[in-house]
């Protein structure tokens, strides 16, 4: 975790059936089969990171009781139930981190970091008054053009858009897989579908389940939040005193993630050094 120390850490994408769908896991770090492996060599931490998303089925699974139980799924199917687990959770995976606390009280949970928390009154955030018309009002007229505009597109025309953006933004980043499947009309759709419930039931904050967790918590809040602004930062420190709750002086933006991810990975790394000293195994 040293910024001087750099070594080549294994990163590898595979696709599982979890609750009926085909669901995405990037594993990175020398993973095994962590049911079957029972080596000596078989980690004993693993860390489950949330970002804004995207045994039996589970009902509306694009929507976002379907997202939080869709994670608690995979957490108990393909997870040892004595692994000790680290959840670091984005916008809404801060959300979802918390639900996970509270519907999965078996889970062996050690530490759970949330940032730039979007965990209340979206709806009336400065992003959210724009964007809740859109998505609860206005969802359905949209999907129009995205199918009239994206579906007929090759995926020449559609990488060529992408590589265009990432030029425009100024990013680097090596595969373009990813960004091509955020133009893709269902995956589009889902997104919006999943965005309208956000600011439909994230509205009240989880006080007691916060209050239960509280030692476990880690909250860091931006400055410049349109999401989250700052009045719930000083909200959050006043109703809970004695909790890990911090403000970015960083001036990192919600979505840290497009420029600022070292970063962020840095210091979350250095947290995180400083708990397992603590903790025994």
């Amino acid at each position: 975790m040293d910024s001087d120390v750099k070594e080549e850490i294994p990163v590898h994408e595979e696709f599982i059936l979890c609750c009926g769908v085909e669901t995405q896991v990037l594993k990175c770090g020398p993973w095994t089969d962590l049911i079957n492996d029972q080596s000596a060599n078989r980690p004993k931490l693993l860390i489950f990171i949330i970002t804004d998303p995207n045994a039996q089925e589970i009902k509306d699974i694009y929507g976002l009781r379907g997202q939080i139980e869709h994670k608690l799924a995979f957490l108990r199917t393909h997870v040892p139930k004595k692994m000790k687990l680290v959840v670091i959770g984005h916008s809404i995976g801060c959300y979802i981190s918390l639900q996970i606390l509270k519907h999965g009280p078996e889970l062996p949970i050690i530490r759970s970091f949330l940032l730039f928390p979007t965990i209340e009154r979206m709806s009336v955030s400065p992003n959210g008054k724009i964007a809740t018309p859109l998505l609860c009002w206005l969802r359905y007229a949209l999907y129009i053009p995205i199918y009239l505009l994206l579906k007929p597109w090759p995926v020449n025309i559609k990488s060529l858009m992408v590589r265009m953006c990432l030029r425009m933004m100024n990013l680097q980043i090596s595969s373009e897989y990813l960004f091509l499947n955020m133009l893709e009309p269902s995956c589009l759709v889902n997104v919006a579908y999943l965005a309208s419930q956000e600011m439909m039931e994230v509205v009240k904050r989880d006080n007691e389940t916060i209050r239960e967790h509280l030692s476990k918590l880690t909250f860091y809040y931006g400055t410049k939040d349109a999401w989250c602004p700052k009045e719930y930062y000083e909200d959050m420190k006043k109703d809970f005193p004695e909790g890990d709750i911090q403000l970015c002086e960083k001036k990192m933006p919600h979505a840290f993630v497009l420029h600022f991810y070292q970063e962020m990975a840095s210091m979350v790394a250095d947290w995180l050094k400083d708990d397992l000293s603590k903790i025994e195994y």
